[in-house]
């Protein structure tokens, strides 16, 4: 047991670590991916559905087999937390890539994200299957039920979001424009706040160390993504809301 903690804890530590590089490495330029990419660069490119799909099935896939390989998991609470943890991949991995109308991902970034996700994939699901206790108490499941709560708002934030996004532009339009309606009439990245709150309730549903980290590691992963979006509209629309922020309502 106390290799298994020491394994989950060298995980966790390492997420956060790579999100503070990511997050400093971020905080002049921009991630090479979307609007942002240079199609004339020597980088090879995958289809946006094929990337997308491959980049994210990590996630889904590794829980799901360690669930199928693990014997005695009878724990309500380690049921909820599993299963939600994969809906939300299987909506990403499954469901996002068809409907997605992206630009082409650059191969690097796609093989940096399996990875990403299948290490996190492992960190979350083996916690939960070999380390984690939960308690039965009224304060416990309250916890429980209230971190769902925030996580199925966020999921749906996230994905009404990006509804939003993809009905922005016809079929064939290059143009890009500003996004409005739900959460984007106050923040700028709507979808990415939407995915913040997410891994938030996800945190408080467990209240652990691997939860936390993966939640900072988002943070730090996409917050720098929201502000060069954010960045990206001020520059380009000079009827760009000035009232927005670029993630968090009110604040940054």
């Amino acid at each position: 047991m106390q290799c298994q903690e020491r394994l989950i804890q060298g995980l966790s530590l390492g997420m956060i670590l790579g999100g503070v590089m990511h997050f400093l490495c971020l905080l002049k330029s921009h991630a090479a991916y979307g609007r942002y990419v240079d199609m004339s660069s020597s980088s090879m490119m995958v289809p946006a559905k094929v990337a997308w799909f491959l980049q994210e099935l990590p996630a889904l896939v590794v829980p799901l087999l360690l669930m199928a390989t693990t014997e005695g998991m009878d724990s309500t609470g380690k049921h909820l937390m599993l299963w939600t943890f994969c809906l939300h991949y299987f909506q990403r991995s499954c469901i996002y890539p068809l409907l997605t109308k992206g630009h082409p991902y650059p191969l690097n970034m796609m093989l940096t994200g399996m990875v990403v996700c299948s290490l996190n994939g492992f960190l979350q699901a083996h916690y939960l299957l070999h380390c984690a206790t939960f308690h039965k108490s009224l304060f416990a499941e309250a916890r429980l039920l209230a971190g769902l709560i925030i996580f199925f708002i966020g999921m749906g934030i996230n994905i009404h979001s990006d509804h939003i996004l993809r009905n922005l532009r016809t079929p064939g339009e290059m143009t890009y424009k500003i996004p409005r309606g739900g959460l984007f009439e106050y923040v700028s990245g709507a979808n990415y706040f939407g995915e913040i709150v997410e891994w938030l309730g996800y945190t408080i549903t467990s209240w652990s160390f691997p939860t936390f980290a993966f939640a900072f590691f988002t943070i730090c992963f996409i917050g720098p993504r929201a502000y060069h979006h954010h960045r990206f509209y001020i520059e380009k629309f000079k009827d760009f809301p000035r009232s927005r922020r670029s993630i968090i309502p009110f604040i940054f």
